[in-house]
């Protein structure tokens, strides 16, 4: 067909034709990602962002509107560097279009030099031998050839030759890929991408308008070895922000420095952002005070690239964020970490990933409607259990007290599908939380690290689950009042009389008020006839102590304790972050394990 003019139409149609044809190249892209990072999901990032486009972008009475759509679509639906760059190019295309009924050769190739401008000052530090660089070369032939070409048909046929020389010279400029003998997985897609959009161009025909991304099978995924990552920045965190009159630059210039690999893409009304951080929790707390984050996403690349290559057992250890367990332990072990839910503001934040107990306690007295909790999805759960399941050969959860949180079953749920396929996972209820939980997750990670089996692992891990008590200091009852977990009427009695309870957890996980005390001498007096019940049992084989900004008395706490057990705790730590809101500020908690 011959096209001198396109409409909003012909605009959409393009777009949806070459999506397609680059959800078709899944999985060859992700194959060959070795930039920035080879975790072989490029092919997967740019399918999910193109499905986005074909789900939910809509035709308009405009080619300057279609494209609105479709930029709003691809913000959205953004995955990993690849789909975050391909998205701000879209709205550069679209905020540089003139807004008319059809667009000319001339106004296209404009439109798009503009773009790849755009795209190529969204990211920090742009390396040039990627997606950005073929972007450009395709944008400056098309500004080159709109001088004397008039047909699109053949506008794009040209261009993409200067695309695929483009390409097939990226090993030339990025050393990664010539020791791997590849491509650039981004730049290839995007080719794939004007090759699509020809093809429609040359047809006018659309095949599969409604291609959904299918599932990724982690297991046919092959991925070269390269740990081009900095440790310093392990999290490759994703957010998108919603607000009135964004200002990008001034946002990048507020987290320009938590970290690399930093990309955003958007316009006044949405951002989309990309880092690799130490601290994904720094990033989603500055960028609140901006708008409302209606997404976020983090990986832990350093856990992802152990999975694959430097395990140090068959057995994979996973816990949700209710265990109170330091991050160096985490790390020691290689244990898996499933954060549960926190919605402050109608923001969905991942306990201990988005958010710090030290950034909550900040917030906690200060907002209108107290925050709420729920458990991970089970898309997550089922995500982390199958992702676990191409490398391991057995795997062991164990969640917070099925009493207090519907995680246990979630994962029970999740964990069903991967046993129909031979996998072998054990799902435990610690019947714990907090404290207590972490030192039978320690545990069960030592006991892997001693050598001993699957069966033998879960055996240790609930007889240690029957011999560890929890005792939490709790010295108001007013943010058990606010998140719920007492009713008015107990608490109004309580604080009539200054109550300050011993909270624990039964048999059956269920949590007690085991002790009550009108002063927090007394309070902690009546933990310490608790764990002196409990010695005159059984020597304490480990315990830990945590509390929410409560440095003081937690450090008295482990004088104490040091001097009547013998040995200093196994670890002392902030409780995570719904564990705080529940117990509230000044919360202090033993736990204690017997042999």
């Amino acid at each position: 067909m011959k096209f001198t003019q396109i409409n909003g139409e012909n605009i959409y149609y393009g777009f949806v034709s070459g999506a397609n044809e680059v959800i078709k190249q899944k999985l060859e892209l992700n194959r060959i990602n070795v930039f920035p990072i080879a975790d072989g999901d490029t092919g997967s990032n740019l399918a999910y962002t193109m499905n986005a486009i074909i789900e939910n972008a809509n035709i308009e009475n405009s080619p300057k509107k279609t494209l609105g759509s479709i930029a709003d679509a691809a913000l959205v639906g953004a995955r990993g560097n690849s789909g975050i760059i391909f998205a701000q190019f879209v709205n550069g295309m679209y905020m540089e279009l003139e807004d008319k009924d059809d667009i000319e050769v001339v106004d296209f190739a404009n439109s798009v030099k503009k773009a790849g401008e755009y795209a190529y000052n969204a990211i920090s530090n742009p390396v040039e031998g990627t997606m950005i660089t073929v972007i450009n070369d395709w944008a400056n032939s098309l500004c080159l050839l709109g001088g004397t070409i008039k047909d699109f048909s053949e506008l794009f046929t040209h261009s993409l030759k200067v695309a695929l020389k483009s390409l097939s010279q990226t090993p030339e400029k990025l050393k990664v890929l010539r020791d791997a003998n590849v491509v650039d997985s981004g730049a290839k897609g995007f080719v794939h991408f004007i090759e699509g959009f020809l093809n429609f161009i040359k047809t006018g025909e659309i095949q599969n308008l409604k291609i959904l991304i299918d599932k990724i099978d982690f297991k046919a995924t092959n991925v070269h070895v390269h740990e081009n990552f900095d440790l310093n920045y392990r999290y490759c965190s994703e957010a998108l922000l919603q607000g009135k009159d964004l200002d990008i630059k001034k946002i990048k210039k507020e987290i320009d420095n938590l970290g690399d690999s930093l990309i955003l893409a958007g316009n006044k009304n949405k951002v989309r952002i990309h880092i690799h951080t130490s601290k994904p929790e720094e990033l989603f707390f500055k960028i609140r005070n901006y708008g409302n984050t209606i997404f976020q996403k983090v990986e832990d690349m350093k856990r992802q690239y152990e999975s694959i290559y430097d395990r140090k057992s068959e057995i994979a250890l996973v816990t949700d964020s209710i265990a109170d367990l330091p991050k160096e332990l985490m790390d020691k072990h290689q244990i898996h970490l499933l954060p549960l839910n926190i919605i402050i503001e109608d923001t969905n934040y991942f306990d201990k990933v988005t958010i710090s107990s030290s950034h909550f306690y900040e917030l906690m007295d200060k907002l209108e409607n107290y925050p709420s909790s729920s458990q991970p999805t089970l898309k997550e759960a089922e995500k982390i259990l199958k992702e676990l399941s191409a490398h391991y050969k057995f795997i062991i959860v164990i969640t917070v007290s099925s009493k207090m949180s519907g995680t246990y079953e979630v994962l029970k749920k999740a964990s069903e599908n991967l046993k129909k396929d031979g996998t072998s996972i054990e799902v435990i209820d610690s019947k714990l939380n907090s404290g207590g939980q972490g030192l039978v997750v320690l545990k069960a990670a030592e006991e892997i690290a001693n050598g001993k089996s699957f069966d033998e692992v879960i055996e240790s891990v609930k007889d240690t689950r029957e011999k560890t008590d929890i005792f939490v200091s709790v010295p108001t009852l007013k943010y058990m009042l606010k998140s719920g977990r007492i009713g008015k009427a107990q608490a109004i009695a309580a604080n009539i009389v200054n109550l300050k309870p011993v909270v624990s957890i039964d048999e059956n996980g269920d949590g007690i008020i085991i002790g009550k005390a009108f002063s927090e001498k007394g309070n902690t007096r009546k933990i310490e006839d608790l764990i002196k019940e409990i010695m005159k049992k059984g020597n304490i084989d480990k315990y830990s102590l945590v509390h929410a900004n409560r440095d003081e008395r937690v450090n008295e706490f482990k004088e104490y304790y040091t001097k009547l057990i013998g040995k200093e705790p196994e670890y002392i730590m902030e409780i995570s972050t719904i564990v705080a809101m529940n117990a509230g500020i000044g919360s202090v908690a033993i736990s204690v394990s017997t042999k």
